[in-house]
């Protein structure tokens, strides 16, 4: 559990949009997905707050990784079902294999050029360890047994702001599974 101070430290360097969900019993609020921001891989902020009430599917990425044409099926995704309210986001991070070495420029080079992108990427982030990225820790925190182990890792954000579902590296993107929790996703009011 994050204690207060971490909670207001990162508040205060701006990785928390304030968005936060009442315990049902009166109690505390807490963190849902809805309060983290990322920079853009394009230089303004991607605040995750301005998706508040629709599924996020959240996947860190790699430009040099076996599983890097998982972008066309991302690609896909977002194309199928953002006019229903999804949106898919791609977090390029070099912790696996130091497969995404590159700068903004390479990664925007795989990622839009390479599979015509058009979701929103972030800046290159770290997803796991102490250096993690707020929303990464709050999502390990949130299914310890869940976290990346690997690029491509998949987080589906459903409209409360909390983790619906998980998928490993190896789940590709137009899967069945992954189709269904996100119709599921967008189904739930």
């Amino acid at each position: 559990m994050m204690s207060r101070r971490t909670v207001l430290s990162l508040s205060l360097a701006g990785a928390f949009a304030p968005v936060t969900r009442a315990w049902s019993d009166g109690g505390m609020s807490r963190i849902s997905a809805y309060a983290f921001s990322f920079p853009a891989l394009s230089g303004e902020d991607i605040r995750l707050a301005a998706f508040t009430g629709k599924p996020l599917l959240v996947v860190n990425t790699a430009s040099l990784c076996g599983y890097t044409p998982q972008y066309a099926g991302l690609q896909e995704i977002w194309t199928a079902f953002r006019e229903r309210g999804l949106t898919v986001i791609g977090v390029p991070s070099n912790d696996f294999g130091a497969q995404e070495p590159g700068g903004s420029s390479e990664i925007t080079a795989t990622a839009h050029h390479q599979y015509g992108v058009t979701f929103p990427v972030t800046a290159k982030a770290a997803v796991v360890g102490a250096r993690a990225h707020p929303f990464y820790k709050w999502a390990a925190e949130a299914r310890p047994k869940d976290v990346p182990r690997w690029n491509f890792h998949k987080y589906l954000i459903g409209r409360d702001g909390y983790i619906a579902e998980v998928f490993p590296s190896a789940i590709e993107p137009a899967d069945t599974r992954v189709k269904t929790a996100i119709a599921r996703a967008l189904a739930d009011t």
